[in-house]
């Protein structure tokens, strides 16, 4: 699928404010420690819904490499986007920015104020997020796809068939 046609899913599906069912959020449960759990709980339930529906392709792609880690780093890749505080449509104004080359100025906005400072968090959210998983206690796999999840794939650490398994589910 094409990268445009993703991000316009992902905003049309943002706009329906329900989460995972109650089952997704028990298995949800069972797969993180407690300290990815408080974090998962603050996305957004749109977030934490599209996050199951990749969680699940990964594990049907991965079968028995879809340990816990990977399956972690699945369902919390994009967490670092709720330090930007950014609701649907600020995010999609961010993903704009960011697609015309916000990005590499994200380091100077975040020393603003207000609107420009939230979309820069909102750019470095795999930064963010891979700092937050880091104090949760997350394992170092869940960490690094965190950080590498929009890096070129020759900057991956992360085992190059679980890399590609990730990032095929979440582009689905």
């Amino acid at each position: 699928m094409s990268h445009g046609s993703h991000l316009v899913r992902r905003f049309v599906g943002s706009l329906w404010p329900l989460g995972p069912s109650a089952g997704a959020e028990a298995w949800v449960r069972s797969l993180l420690n407690d300290g990815e759990h408080g974090l998962w709980r603050r996305m957004p339930r749109a977030d934490r819904r599209h996050a199951v529906a990749v969680t699940r392709r990964v594990e049907r792609a991965l079968g028995d490499e879809a340990t816990k880690p990977v399956l972690a780093a699945a369902l919390l890749h994009d967490v670092g986007k709720v330090a930007s505080g950014l609701g649907t449509f600020g995010r999609a104004a961010a993903t704009l920015v960011g697609l015309g080359g916000g990005r590499a100025m994200a380091d100077d906005w975040q020393k603003e104020r207000g609107a420009t400072r939230r979309v820069a968090l909102y750019l470095r959210h795999p930064e963010l997020g891979a700092d937050m998983l880091t104090l949760a206690g997350s394992d170092p796999l869940t960490v690094a796809w965190t950080r590498e999840h929009h890096l070129p794939a020759e900057e991956w650490t992360v085992p190059t068939d679980i890399a590609r398994a990730l990032k095929a589910a979440d582009d689905d």
